[in-house]
């Protein structure tokens, strides 16, 4: 007699219990789910710079080295691709690499950070050899 009484007593004591661990749970999930979102971001960010960084040392490469036609083009390919102020600087300059003249166009720019977590700034390099 004693047993079904035992097991009523144990069910009615883990009422409830489902709330707490989804409390317990969510935030954990939210938190991993920022995360993701965060790397995904960053790469993202940071494909786009050293993208845009190549193509600009190209185009400045083949024009015989004339930076402002390199920031030019580095500019308009990240303004077609990111949100207005995430970009802080293009700089362009001719550097000597192992005896070859070449372009390098640095792009430093802010991640958009969705937690607190990683850089607040992303640096992409791109080198082309100057012809001509």
């Amino acid at each position: 007699m004693n047993q079904p009484l035992a097991r009523v007593t144990r069910v009615r004591r883990e009422d409830g219990s489902a709330v707490v661990e989804f409390v317990v749970v969510v935030p954990m999930l939210m938190l991993m789910l920022l995360g993701i979102v965060q790397v995904g971001l960053a790469l993202y960010v940071r494909s786009t710079l050293t993208a845009a960084a190549a193509e600009g040392a190209r185009i400045s490469a083949v024009a015989g080295g004339d930076r402002a036609v390199g920031e030019r083009r580095t500019r308009a390919a990240l303004a077609s691709t990111l949100a207005d102020g995430v970009v802080e600087s293009v700089a362009v300059h001719a550097v000597r690499v192992r005896g070859v003249e070449t372009v390098q166009v640095e792009v430093r720019a802010r991640l958009p950070l969705v937690g607190l977590l990683g850089p607040s700034v992303l640096v992409a390099r791109g080198h082309a050899m100057t012809e001509g």
